[in-house]
């Protein structure tokens, strides 16, 4: 039986430590949105275009690479602001984290998360199976299909670049979409969407392999075994190896599921996580380190 922490005497921790990285993510999700709405609303082109191919300050691209994947798969050569936005970014999730767009920049991911957090409060267990490599294989079909057609198809359904167009023009269309989303994850399959369809998470889970900052559960010698980390991680796959492994055996996690998303830093009052770099992989290294500082 999972042991609750949340507002017990041996969680001494505030709110706002409990809740710092969801609220930082939350903040990030909006301010991108806000930052899109402030040129055609006000004037302000701190940020033109969408999240699938945009211009910061009117001089630094920004291209998403399944976009860019989609491009070249359909027969068009991008211009070079595309190519160039394309390595940016592809740079910048390598050393943060590949799917960290998805739980720090993507919309849609706030429609998920209150899914999830509805599901736990109705006590919703059932879910059905569905293997999460079928996102890769919706990513490999959208561009056979788009080199087929020369049509950039997900485009035209892509429920991210919806949002933005629809806080533009208005929602339209874009409700169905997300409120399909949303029955999808509350009552189908926990964490259906993120977790297991979304091509453009699988996109940012295989740069994610190569990244640069992970979650490492360096004190996990301090874990009592609550489960509150496999409880709130829409992963929770990816915690037992570190959490259980060897003396000897990494505390990093690894796998590219992992988004970063900080929610096992939040819930663990025993401290047990913490974002570092993927070499500094032992715990004794972390302690070392901290001493120097």
């Amino acid at each position: 039986m999972r042991k609750q922490h949340d507002n017990l005497k041996d969680d001494n921790r505030s709110w706002l430590q409990r809740h710092r990285w969801l609220i930082l993510r939350r903040f990030s999700q909006l301010s991108i949105q806000i930052l899109f709405l402030l040129g055609p609303w006000f004037g302000i082109w701190w940020l033109k275009g969408s999240l699938s191919a945009n211009m910061v300050l009117g001089t630094i691209p920004l291209t998403d690479p399944f976009v860019f994947t989609q491009l070249i798969s359909s027969g068009f050569w991008p211009s070079f602001d595309l190519i160039l936005g394309f390595f940016i970014v592809v740079f910048f999730y390598l050393i943060v984290g590949g799917r960290v767009y998805c739980s720090w920049v993507c919309p849609v991911n706030i429609v998920t998360d209150a899914a999830r957090f509805l599901r736990l409060k109705m006590g919703i267990r059932k879910s059905t199976s569905i293997s999460r490599n079928t996102r890769y294989w919706l990513l490999a079909m959208i561009l056979i299909a788009t080199a087929y057609t020369g049509t950039l198809i997900w485009e035209l359904i892509n429920p991210v670049t919806m949002v933005t167009r629809g806080l533009l023009y208005g929602m339209g269309s874009a409700w169905y979409f997300l409120l399909a989303i949303f029955l999808y994850d509350l009552f189908i399959t926990k964490n259906g969407w993120c977790g297991h369809l979304c091509p453009m998470g699988a996109t940012y889970s295989l740069i994610g392999k190569l990244s640069l900052i992970k979650i490492n559960a360096f004190a996990r010698s301090k874990c009592d075994d609550c489960a509150e980390c496999y409880y709130v991680c829409p992963e929770p796959q990816i915690l037992k190896p570190v959490l259980k492994g060897s003396a000897e055996s990494s505390t990093i996690i690894q796998p590219s599921e992992c988004n970063n998303c900080g929610r096992c830093i939040d819930v663990c009052p025993e401290k047990v996580f913490k974002f570092s770099p993927r070499f500094i992989s032992q715990p004794e290294l972390i302690l070392k380190v901290e001493n120097i500082e």
